[in-house]
């Protein structure tokens, strides 16, 4: 019985990719956060989400691990360190290390930190010739949650989001479905009864021709990889000038989240 979560990270815990109908962000934390409360009382549960988009790790643990700390939750889910490992010459042993001290800081205050490994990206633009670099990374955080007792969010396994309509047009973060399913996964692994499977196969698609893979990729290129690329040249981050949510109400989420009719 969880009465209070803090969710910390980057742009995948902000909920890039998933909008509500006023355009800001909701994401899977936000709906991990309603599965929660929903099994409390009315209006016994607080959420804060802390995550900023293009955040590094050293950046998380400066200005979101202190407020996490602060707040003394339940729980606290922790995803950091993706941004450090697709950076070019980054070693996934060093950010490991960084990782870890964050946990054992993390754990000395709160009752649960939840750690979240990265996704299989071996049919993502861009990041599949990374795959083993992330894998590497995931290892040590599997490695680190053992010494922690830390539940583990395993994306790598949640297989399902291989299916590109669990993906924005990005290709880097992911769609509403996508973040459902997360939020479900993260639900499973705490022993919630959820009111879905996020292994529940998609429905079949039609195959596409060459022409218009071919077209889409250089559609992708165009909105979001060259524009991606020329942030990194420039330092600049897509996180520089945004705030964090804060504190959120589950009731408030839920009508974000809720079908329009």
């Amino acid at each position: 019985m969880i009465g209070s979560y803090v969710a910390v990270g980057d742009s995948f815990t902000e909920g890039v990719g998933d909008p509500g109908p006023d355009g800001a962000f909701v994401g899977w934390a936000d709906r991990f956060a309603v599965l929660l409360a929903d099994r409390r009382p009315e209006g016994d549960f607080g959420y804060t989400n802390l995550a900023v988009r293009g955040k590094l790790l050293d950046q998380i643990v400066a200005d979101q691990l202190p407020q996490a700390k602060a707040l003394q939750p339940d729980l606290v889910s922790f995803c950091a360190g993706g941004n450090d490992i697709i950076r070019p010459g980054t070693d996934p042993d060093e950010v490991a290390e960084r990782f870890e001290r964050a946990v054992a800081d993390l754990t000395s205050v709160v009752g649960t930190v939840m750690v979240t490994t990265g996704f299989d990206t071996r049919g993502v633009p861009v990041l599949k010739h990374l795959r083993g670099k992330i894998a590497t990374y995931n290892g040590h955080v599997r490695a680190i949650a053992d010494r922690y007792g830390c539940p583990v969010l395993d994306l790598w396994s949640l297989k399902t989001v291989q299916d590109r309509r669990a993906w924005d047009g990005d290709r880097l973060h992911l769609s509403p479905e996508g973040h459902t399913r997360v939020a479900l996964r993260a639900g499973q692994v705490l022993g919630l009864e959820v009111p879905a499977d996020p292994d529940q196969a998609w429905p079949p698609l039609p195959p596409r021709g060459t022409f218009e893979v071919r077209r889409d990729n250089i559609q992708w290129a165009r909105e979001y990889l060259v524009p991606w690329i020329g942030r990194r040249l420039r330092g600049e981050s897509s996180g520089d000038h945004v705030a964090a949510k804060g504190s959120l109400s589950p009731d408030d989420i839920k009508t974000r989240i809720a079908p329009a009719v």
